[in-house]
Parts: structure tokens; sequence; C-alpha cells
């Protein structure tokens, strides 16, 4: 009766999904449709400042015809979406094929279990070198559903030196997770967002990597702190009867051993990203220069490591097609913002947006709008998805306000990456504590605290980043 039960209560577990993140989209398209029948059609008038950008202009706010959107216009939406999206979505298709082209040399595995293992016996050095290694995979290339190849070495080593899986997870999850949150270089969400933002890519590196130290330090003394109240006392680990159960050695002899040829990998990546920052402040590069200098990356990367031609565009095809989701959801988004165009009521949200908010002071503002990236992450989880809905209002709102708009970008990588390694709608999430075989509710019991601290950093950078007037 009993086991009845338990299958009746899993079941309706089962059936309690949050909604496919596409399902989403298109009920919003639908819902903006809609609203182009009922809210006022309006729109600011617009100047173009020394750099180019199209500038709303405070005050200028005035009604206009009302010209709803149709039926038949609401799918049509969906094309122009990824017409106008197009450069930002062939970019993550492109550079996450180059990424795929490194992933086949064997390099990345090899490297991380060659700097992990070579901790083994070095306990205190272990976390923070681990989490320092995989942040820097976070911050350059946008590491979240990699780190899930990786997790079993670093519960194997963990649980080696009296640490449990939980241990092992975060040291390899968090640390890409923090390098992530500081996205210096990340060209899937602070390369987008401030793409559509109309910011120079890449600038506001110096303050974003100050935020990095902090994130970094934080959680490598959350996981640390953690790690030694285990070793102390095995009862104090959340997954303490799981660890009794499982005693096992994970896969350890699956990774490859460290060799010339992934070494030069390493010098040939270490050289392209350098090359993208000189273009980038040297020489105002854009996406389209960016995605050519990561091909090249790319190519070398694939024949010094040792892969035919032939491998190589295989394996660039195989890193394409993994973010097909991401990269196709940037067009499903941006037609959001056809259909609040052409409804002409982008304008008017932005205007009753700003009116609500405006006699805030501007640090709460900013604040607001991390808060409201957050709860966002819950339904778009795909950063560049998420920055393709929501930039093209939040950057408006920003001009009103006079604001810079480093800020709106700011405030959405934060609250699109605060909360990644706590939402059950993360992919990356999910996958490696399924790997690691930690039930979700454990993990949750682990973190939120971390989670907390993180969001409080967040904060605290984005009134600092206000005061300071970081553009």
């Amino acid at each position: 009766m009993e086991t009845e039960k338990n299958s009746v209560t899993v079941k309706k577990k089962a059936r309690l999904k949050v909604p496919h993140t596409y399902t989403l989209i298109f009920i919003i398209i639908i819902l903006a449709g809609l609203a182009s029948y009922v809210i006022p059609a309006g729109e600011f008038d617009r100047v173009e400042d020394e750099s180019g950008r199209m500038l709303v202009v405070d005050g200028s706010y005035h009604s206009i015809e009302q010209d709803p959107v149709s039926f038949f216009d609401l799918f049509t939406s969906i094309p122009l979406g990824l017409e106008k999206g197009a450069q930002i979505i062939f970019y993550i298709f492109l550079v996450s094929g180059v990424f795929g082209i490194i992933r086949t040399t064997g390099a990345i595995e090899a490297g991380v279990y060659k700097g992990v293992r070579s901790l083994e016996g070095r306990e205190k050095l272990l976390i923070p070198l681990s989490m320092l290694i995989f942040s820097i995979g976070g911050f350059s290339m946008g590491m979240a559903e990699e780190t899930i190849i990786f997790v079993p070495i670093g519960i194997a080593i963990a649980r080696a030196m009296g640490f449990d899986a939980v241990t092992g997870t975060a040291m390899i999850t968090l640390g890409a997770a923090s390098g992530f949150f500081g996205g210096m270089l990340n060209p899937f969400t602070v390369g987008v967002a401030q793409s559509l933002a109309e910011v120079p890519l890449f600038s506001g590196i110096g303050f974003r990597f100050v935020v990095y130290i902090f994130v970094l330090a934080f959680a490598i003394w959350y996981v640390s702190r953690y790690a030694n109240k285990v070793k102390r006392n095995p009862e104090n680990s959340v997954i303490y009867d799981i660890e009794q159960k499982e005693k096992r050695t994970v896969g350890l002899a699956e990774f490859p051993e460290l060799t010339g040829r992934h070494k030069l990998v390493f010098i040939a990546m270490i050289f392209g990203l350098a090359f993208n920052i000189y273009g980038v402040f040297k020489w105002g590069w854009f996406l389209t220069e960016l995605t050519a200098s990561f091909l090249i990356m790319g190519i070398v990367s694939g024949i010094v490591g040792g892969l035919k031609l032939g491998r190589i565009f295989d394996s660039f095809i195989d890193g394409a097609k993994a973010v097909t989701f991401g990269a196709l959801i940037v067009g499903f988004a941006r037609a959001i913002t056809v259909v609040l165009e052409e409804g002409k009521i982008i304008d008017s949200l932005v205007f009753m947006a700003a009116s609500g908010i405006g006699h805030l002071p501007q640090a709460l503002n900013v604040v607001g709008m991390f808060f409201t990236q957050s709860i966002l992450n819950l339904f778009i989880s795909s950063g560049s998805g998420q920055a393709a809905a929501t930039m093209p209002i939040m950057v408006p709102i920003t001009d009103i306000l006079g604001l810079e708009r480093q800020l709106a970008v700011l405030a959405f990588q934060y609250g699109d990456s605060v909360t990644n390694s706590i939402i059950p709608t993360s992919s990356a999430l999910m996958g490696y504590l399924a790997i690691a075989g930690i039930p979700y509710e454990r993990w949750v019991k682990f973190i939120w605290k971390l989670i907390l601290g993180w969001a409080l950093i967040a904060c605290i950078a984005l009134m600092a980043a206000v005061a300071l007037g970081i553009s």
C-alpha cells in the first residue's frame, strides 16, 4: 500500500514540470500580440550620439495611432526575429563549433585531469586551484554543460581525500559558475548583451574582473568550509546516507594523458584569445571579426591537435549542433521584440516602466533590473536567449533614467548567472547532479546560502557600478 502511495506521489511530481522554454516564449509572443490591442501605442524621439548609437530622448514620449498585430503577423514575427538576430545566432553557432573542435582534440579533458590529479595529497590547494582552473573556462568560453564530463574526476578525488560527492561536484561546477558570473570574455552572455546594447564588446572588463575575484573567493571559502566540516565528521555531509552506500571510484582511467599535441592546442587557444582581446580593444572588432578569429583559432587547434581536416569539420558541426537550442532561441526571443515594435507598444512599455521606477534612486533601479533578470532566468535559462528577449526593453529604460547602458548589461549578466546553480530548469545543473547521483533537494540544502551570498555581491557590485559611472 505504501509503495502505491509513493508511486502516485512520484507521478504527481513528474507532472509538475515547467513548460518547455520555447512554449513559454511562444506564449509571450501571443500575449505581446494581444497587448497591442490593449496598450496605447506610443513612441519616443531618438537621436544618434557621436558613436552612432540611437538614444531615447527623455520626455519625448507621445501617443500615435493604434496599429495592432494580426494573427498572421504573430507567425511572421518568428522568421523576422531570426533575421534580426542572424548575426548573433551565427556567431553562437560558429564559436560553439570552434569549441567543439578544441574539445575533440582531448586537450581540455587531459589538461584538467592532469591539473586536478597533480593536487592529490594537497587538500588545502585542491579546492582553490580546481575552482580557479574551471573559472577560467567559465569567463572565457562560457563553460556550463561542459563541466558535466569532469564531475566524475572531482568526485573520485574528493572521496579519496575524505570529502564527499558534493565537494567534488562543487569544486568543478561552482568554479565554472564563478567564472561565468564574472563573464569578462564570455562570448555567449556578455558578448551578446553588449552587442544588443550597442556598447563596445568586452568593455568594463576591469570592473568585471574585480567582481569576479570576490565571487570566486567567496565560492572557494564556502566549498572549502563545507569540505572541511565533512572531513572532520562525515555525518555533516548533506548526502551522508548516500555516501555510505557509494564507495566506488568513478572513471578516472577514461581521461587521456596530457601530450605535446595537447600543449600545442593550449598555446593556440591562449594566442587566439589574446588576439581577440587585442582586436577588440585596439581595432574595435565586433562580432564578425571575432567570429573569424575564433575560426582561425579552431582550425589551428585542430591541426596541431592531430585532427584531419574531415575530423576538424565533423567536430565543428557537432559543436554547433550542441547549441541549436540556445542559438535558435535568440531568434524566437527577438520575435517578441518584433511584435512589440510592429504593434507600436514597446516604447509604451518602456515609458510605463520608467515612470514607475523613475522616482527611485538609480542604484535601486539597477538592483531591480537584476532581480527581474534573475526571475526571468527561471523561464529562459539560455543566457543569449534571455539577452535577446530583455535587452531591447532594459536598454531604453537606462537611457530614460540617465544610466549607462553598461549597467543594463551588468544587471542581465548577474541576474542570468547567480541562479544558474540552483534553478531546476538549468540543463547543466540537472545534468551534473544526475551524473553525481546527488538529489536536487540535497544540493539546494548545500548551496542556498552561497546563492544568497552571490546575490548580495551582485547587488553591491551594481550599486558600486552606478556610483563609479561604469560605462
